[in-house]
């Protein structure tokens, strides 16, 4: 079936919805990265963050996620374009791969700075 530019606005939210629900089942990252981001939450409220602590972290993972998403359907893009081996399909699932660990690496500095302040306020 074609996609179609004529779908609705609720069918547009149907279908993010079904990306992040398959994502979530068949992706142990995308499940390993929302464990995290959901343990950061709890950290944040117990620690009671401030709105401007609040904005950094929600973008932070979001940054994180976002990627992974992109990266999860550029893989499954590139295996269907190129089920073989073939070493430029290599290179772009590692290029992908790699935008995903700099953006979860950036992510740990940033918690460094969000939580580690007030952690150690509580020693």
């Amino acid at each position: 079936m074609a996609m179609s530019k004529a779908h609705s606005t609720i069918t547009s939210f149907g279908c993010a919805f079904s990306g992040i629900k398959t994502a979530i089942k068949n992706e142990p990252n995308v499940r390993i990265h929302l464990m995290i981001a959901v343990s950061a939450i709890i950290l944040a409220i117990l620690l009671k963050f401030r709105p401007v602590e609040w904005i950094i972290l929600l973008f932070t993972i979001a940054f994180v996620l976002i990627l992974e998403l992109i990266n999860t359907s550029l893989e499954v893009l590139v295996d269907i374009v190129s089920p073989e081996v073939n070493e430029k399909a290599k290179i772009a699932k590692d290029i992908s791969a790699a935008a995903v660990f700099v953006s979860a690496f950036l992510s740990v500095i940033i918690g460094v700075f969000l939580f580690g302040p007030k952690i150690l306020s509580l020693f």
